[in-house]
């Protein structure tokens, strides 16, 4: 005979019970989350900082004053830490500039060699100091762009000053690589700027076209290097 009793559903206790023991499992990992990033949050600012804090002025570039009048396309020197560095520069197409008649919009290729990869470069168009190893500037467009920017691979950026720096949370900012950390070679890609701006009158004041550290080593001089420019009339 069949069994006309009603069917009783099974209970659903045990999936309650699954439930409201996941719920506190769940609340304390998020401690454990939070850590992590800060952790990570933490390093990341350490890894900035330190060696902006911590770094110790290496010396003198070990380049004289070009002469008045003469515009060479390439400059070497050695410096205080005993590194050689070269500074060189071509047209766009590879060719010799003329750098005592640019004009403006001119696209120059600058390559350097023999560079600290640990430490970020800017390269412009500076004031030429009065002293030998004074502080080149101010420079013409200011700094590398600092904004938070996404390149193409393979995309050339021109602009009036190129911010070279290895380190991937600068790189976040704008800064370019080097080409080669190791032997401190780059690439920068330059684009004359007007002859002058509120802070500096080129037409007037000695300028050159220069390698310096960048702001995790403002005050060290041992990577200043420069070639002259002139305004075509």
């Amino acid at each position: 005979m069949r069994d006309h009793r009603p069917r009783v559903p099974p209970t659903s206790a045990p999936y309650t019970e699954e439930v409201t023991d996941a719920l506190p499992a769940r609340r304390r990992r998020w401690p454990w989350i939070v850590g992590v990033v800060v952790a990570v949050l933490l390093a990341v600012i350490a890894g900035v900082a330190l060696p902006i804090v911590l770094h110790e002025p290496q010396g003198s570039s070990g380049q004289g004053r070009v002469p008045a009048g003469e515009f060479p396309i390439e400059v070497t020197a050695t410096g205080d830490d005993g590194r050689i560095r070269m500074l060189s520069v071509t047209t766009e197409a590879g060719g010799a500039p003329d750098l005592g008649a640019v004009e403006v919009g001119d696209r120059l290729v600058v390559t350097g060699a023999g560079y600290d990869g640990d430490r970020g470069l800017y390269v412009a168009v500076c004031r030429v100091p009065d002293e030998i190893d004074g502080k080149p500037g101010p420079c013409l467009g200011g700094v590398g762009s600092q904004e938070v920017e996404q390149f193409e691979e393979g995309v050339v950026q021109w602009a009036p000053s190129n911010w070279i720096n290895e380190a991937f949370a600068w790189r976040l900012f704008g800064a370019r690589s080097f080409d080669d950390t190791a032997t401190g070679a780059f690439t920068a890609y330059v684009e004359v700027p007007a002859v002058a701006d509120e802070n500096v009158d080129c037409s007037v004041e000695p300028c050159g076209l220069y390698s310096r550290n960048d702001h995790t080593a403002a005050g060290d001089r041992v990577q200043d290097l420069y070639v002259p420019l002139r305004w075509a009339d």
